[in-house]
């Protein structure tokens, strides 16, 4: 359990920290996302690319555990995830606003906007990886020559 952790977060951990390092500057530090409140759709979108990479590469370490685990169920598992994520990333949101005054959440479109953002990203990541294993499994499948 301790290897697939360490391996986890050493190959992918620095995906989320940088989108959170990022928002948490901008934010704090700049004001950036009441300047520009435009930004707080990019950052959802790469924070669901970088989070989904980051329960990517746990499935593929998991195997370490559990054996084999085939590459469909891989995705749809770390899409699966990043939602569960992104829905409680939001709830951690209204709390902080109902505990210590902040206003993260501008209302129910800000929220479902956070979540659209998150998913797209993180259907992207899922895209890619299942066009890159239909075309692997298309160019593994040999056509015999005509002649």
């Amino acid at each position: 359990m301790q290897s697939w952790l360490k391996h986890t977060f050493q190959e992918a951990a620095w995906a989320p920290l940088a989108v959170f390092c990022f928002y948490a500057v901008a934010a704090k530090g700049f004001n950036v996302y009441i300047l520009y409140p435009w930004l707080d759709m990019p950052t959802h979108f790469v924070g669901g690319i970088a989070i989904t990479y980051f329960f990517r590469v746990g499935t593929v370490h998991a195997q370490e555990l559990v054996g084999s685990i085939p590459r469909s169920i891989q995705l749809v598992l770390s899409l699966g995830l990043t939602a569960v994520t992104a829905v409680v990333w939001e709830f951690l949101e209204f709390l902080s606003d109902i505990i210590f005054g902040t206003h993260m959440n501008l209302g129910v479109s800000d929220i479902l906007s956070d979540l659209l953002f998150g998913l797209l990203g993180a259907l992207v990541v899922v895209a890619a990886a299942a066009s890159r294993l239909t075309r692997n499994r298309l160019n593994s499948v040999r056509v015999p020559n005509k002649v």
